[in-house]
């Protein structure tokens, strides 16, 4: 269903820019996705490094076409870096500043352009592409790859910057939905590492303010997930051109879906065979996305907690460099491994998140609530059992256990340490029997199929998209 050549000319043409993150790519791959599955005319902005990224989708449809351009030098990132992922999640204020130097590329490539592209969808990492698109004289979609919930906080920390940075305690969010009040160490990391004397973090704040400044915003979240924040944000826009389309991994799981690679190679194939062969519910998996290491005490009071919780688990462990091992981070305790064979199973490095948490077996997920995460507990019905760390992590949490009572907090913060005995407990008592918070999570479940079904609220929002898209 992917355009031809000669298409090219009936169909709106869309640039898309992505932000070279792993969480922050991938959902926007998946959009774009449904978007050349509808017909539409793409672009993708691209530095060399990230290519691979695209594999997927540039196999499933080859009309999409790449404007790939070399990652502008920048004193804080060495050379060859060019994604969030080598650099840790303090690299994203150099990361967001470099690309904005490809502004004047892009002006050229667009104006030499036969057919130039007719809107441009960027990632929220990007609100100063707004100016691009003026200067281009088309409309900016913003894409959230985080939920309307943190746009909603993030809208008002950013227009009352003063108010929030000044605060002592707790911040209170008199116009989001529900009347919120954050400590302020839960607030958005980005928000309070804002100096206005660095031109650097002076570009975030405008680009943060442009996201809903923009024609139109697009959501990887869904109307029984997040309605009244989406709502909210559209009494603040002024408009109703604020689209929640996910889970996009939902829908790209169905027909038309990306194949990220072979998932049944070395240890995450091994775990898949492992898991088939325990009893329904019975699993927990343990995972802190591609960002996040342990330090040595982390490791071993969740080791601990999993000792003393008796249940079967998965435990993913991200590799570190030479230096972070040599400093302890992301080592498994010694003999642990030993002590819990059979029950418990280590998987090092990547391993195939989105297959385990949707196998029968699984029954609760410890994870930091990144956002990616989030959805791909709710699309397996597993219960989260959340250790919030940093950026959006706290805000996600709260939507869960305050609002939707699909979640258990068990430890927040970076340098948090559970208490063993107590995490055990609480590990125990949540994969055994059906809680409250269970039985919500797999009303959640449904609820997200709903949405991506055919006549659902995120497929009505996506083709309401591409009608818009369509009239430009």
């Amino acid at each position: 269903m992917s355009t031809s050549g000669d298409q090219n000319h009936r169909h709106p043409h869309i640039l898309v820019y992505p932000y070279p993150a792993q969480g922050h790519m991938l959902p926007l791959l998946d959009l774009t996705n449904q978007l050349a599955l509808r017909h539409l005319t793409i672009t993708l902005i691209i530095t060399p490094k990230n290519l691979p990224t695209l594999t997927p989708l540039l196999s499933s449809h080859p009309s999409i076409q790449t404007l790939v351009l070399p990652f502008p030098s920048h004193p804080k990132i060495p050379p060859g870096v060019e994604n969030v992922k080598d650099l840790g999640t303090h690299g994203n204020l150099s990361v967001i500043n470099a690309l904005a130097n490809l502004h004047d590329p892009i002006i050229q490539w667009f104006n030499s352009h036969p057919n130039p592209p007719v809107a441009l969808i960027s990632d929220f990492f990007l609100g100063y592409t707004l100016r691009l698109a003026d200067h281009l004289k088309i409309p900016r979609i913003t894409f959230f790859s985080s939920g309307a919930y943190l746009a909603s906080i993030h809208e008002y920390c950013w227009r009352n910057l003063d108010l929030v940075q000044s605060s002592s305690n707790v911040i209170d969010f008199p116009y989001v939905p529900r009347k919120p009040s954050l400590k302020k160490e839960h607030v958005p990391s980005i928000v309070l590492a804002h100096k206005g004397a660095d031109p650097e973090s002076e570009l975030l704040r405008v680009s943060m303010l442009a996201n809903t400044d923009s024609w139109g915003c697009v959501f990887n979240s869904f109307q029984d997930l997040e309605g009244e924040y989406l709502d909210h944000l559209k009494r603040r826009m002024g408009h109703n051109r604020v689209y929640g389309v996910g889970p996009l991994s939902l829908i790209d799981a169905g027909d038309g879906g990306l194949d990220r690679g072979n998932l049944n190679t070395g240890s995450g194939g091994d775990v898949m065979a492992w898991l088939d062969g325990c009893p329904d519910g019975s699993v927990l998996y343990v995972g802190f996305g591609s960002q996040k290491l342990l330090d040595s005490k982390q490791m071993e009071a969740l080791a601990s907690g999993l000792e003393l919780s008796g249940v079967r688990f998965v435990w993913t462990v991200k590799t570190g460099s030479a230096q972070e091992t040599k400093d302890g981070y992301g080592i498994v305790p010694e003999g642990f491994e030993e002590r819990v064979a059979g029950r418990g199973r280590m998987v090092k490095g990547w391993s195939p998140q989105v297959l385990i948490l949707g196998h029968r077996a699984v029954g609760g997920f410890v994870s930091h609530c990144g956002w990616n995460s989030v959805l791909e507990a709710i699309a397996g019905g597993v219960l989260i059992l959340g250790w919030p760390m940093e950026a959006d992590q706290y805000v996600n949490a709260k939507l869960l256990v305050e609002d939707l009572g699909v979640a258990i907090q068990v430890c927040e913060g970076a340098s948090g340490v559970p208490d063993p005995a107590q995490l055990g407990k609480v590990i125990a008592e949540s994969l055994s029997g059906d809680s409250a918070e269970k039985v919500r999570a797999k009303e959640l479940r449904d609820k997200a199929f709903s949405a991506v079904s055919d006549g659902g609220s995120s497929v009505r929002d996506l083709d309401e998209l591409v009608k818009e898209l369509s009239l430009l």
